[in-house]
């Protein structure tokens, strides 16, 4: 299902190269190497929960329109960073499909909460004593 859905997205996302700064020397300012690849998340038609957490995975990297911009630029060629950048999107995508671990709820014993509520009252006698002082 996941290998799927990032086959989908794939074949939707559109790439464009961009101007890269970083390493490659003087080549940097001729060859756009930096890959800026761009993605409607409406067109994967995603569960709505995995939607939500896609978009929570997202965060900046998601425009207000529902498109998922993701720019890579880690290497000199545009190959390398295509498929960095694809990578990228597949890993993200992996990521909202899982489901969050349910937390366990703490338990605690009998004198552990003695020991809390004790510790409490201790405490709050500490901020009792404090206050105005009176000239009686």
């Amino acid at each position: 299902m996941v290998d799927e859905v990032v086959e989908r997205a794939h074949a939707l996302a559109t790439e464009t190269f961009i101007a890269s700064a970083g390493p490659g020397g003087q080549n940097v300012n001729k060859v756009a190497t930096a890959v800026q690849l761009r993605l409607d998340i409406y067109a994967l038609c995603l569960p709505p929960p995995v939607f939500k957490r896609l978009k929570e995975l997202a965060g900046s990297r998601m425009t207000a329109k529902g498109e998922l911009v993701l720019t890579a630029r880690r290497f000199r060629t545009q190959e390398a960073n295509r498929a960095d950048a694809r990578e990228r999107l597949a890993q993200l995508l992996r990521e909202a499909h899982k489901l969050p671990e349910k937390r366990a709820k703490s338990r605690l014993n009998r004198i552990g909460k003695e020991q809390r509520l004790k510790g409490k009252k201790l405490r709050g006698a500490v901020k009792a004593g404090r206050g105005k002082v009176g000239f009686d």
